[in-house]
């Protein structure tokens, strides 16, 4: 798994159901601007405020609407319930995902035994491939270097989106994978960290930013792996001021205020989240005009 995945908003209408046009629209502009793949149904997704039905409806729509293109469709599946967790990525990998993205178990706080096996047991229990994605500060826990490299060795968990912003860790992942003999591509799941880890070993990205702008992600990430460092640079520099801003708030009450701003789709979020605060709509509005964000260009 590697490249640039977007974490693909869920459009609601004024009246908070899902805004399946907007989606179709948005999915439309990742294919044109090249993405790898789109994740739905995660973090920036609104999962914890979707019902299972919902979370079907998006990834079907998802694959359908995807069919025929290069883009790729990896399910948010995971929960803080194993049994859960198996049965709903079952039904992912039953509809035609390419994989499923887990989180590390929220609420519980496991122990790293019970994280390891955790992973292994939905692994073990479906046909496609397993991205872990490690994200403590939503968690409260977070996967331990020899956890992760242990994992690897599933025939079935093959990337990880690291989300810690970290390249320490990232390094120190790859270190303990170097000395198990395993092997695990890593992506980030921080934008503002991107280009950090690409330069110690990461591969890619699952990005809230290539909502908004796909195309200079996907420059980036083609800059970056022709060895061209000057120009990632750059691109990593101009954005800057979004990869900042789009976390002003809890993620994704910035992006859908962004993409909303620029007709993509209303940015209305689910309770408990709310919109953005005047001050800091403000600030990120300061943001996009300074990044020359346009739309179906970005």
């Amino acid at each position: 798994m590697r490249g640039v995945w977007t974490a693909i908003i869920t459009p609601f209408t004024e009246s908070g159901e899902l805004d399946l046009n907007s989606l179709k629209k948005i999915l439309k502009d990742q294919v044109d601007a090249g993405i790898t793949g789109v994740i739905p149904c995660g973090t920036t997704g609104e999962a914890p405020t979707l019902s299972i039905d919902e979370k079907k409806t998006l990834i079907q729509t998802c694959i359908q609407e995807l069919k025929g293109s290069s883009v790729q469709v990896v399910a948010g599946t995971g929960s803080n319930q194993t049994r859960e967790t198996v049965e709903f990525s079952k039904w992912a990998s039953s509809v035609g995902v390419q994989g499923v993205l887990l989180v590390t178990p929220y609420y519980n706080k496991p122990s790293q035994a019970g994280l390891e096996e955790h992973f292994k047991t939905v692994a073990s229990a479906i046909d496609c491939e397993v991205t872990l994605y490690n994200v403590p500060s939503r968690t409260g826990v977070s996967l331990t270097a020899e956890t992760i490299s242990r994992l690897s060795k599933h025939p079935r968990i093959r990337s990880l989106k690291e989300a810690t912003g970290n390249p320490v860790f990232t390094s120190e992942i790859l270190d303990q994978l170097s000395k198990d003999g395993g092997a695990l591509d890593i992506l980030s799941g921080d934008d503002a960290s991107y280009l950090s880890l690409l330069s110690v070993g990461a591969v890619g990205i699952i990005s809230v930013a290539s909502n908004l702008f796909p195309r200079a992600m996907v420059s980036l990430q083609k800059a970056f792996d022709e060895g061209n460092m000057k120009k990632a640079l750059e691109i990593h520099t101009k954005y800057y001021p979004l990869f900042r801003d789009l976390f002003i708030e809890s993620n994704p009450a910035p992006i859908k205020a962004a993409m909303a701003s620029l007709g993509w789709c209303k940015a209305q979020v689910r309770l408990p989240l709310a919109p953005l605060q005047n001050q800091n709509l403000r600030k990120l509005e300061s943001s996009l005009s300074e990044c020359q964000i346009v739309r179906g260009h970005s």
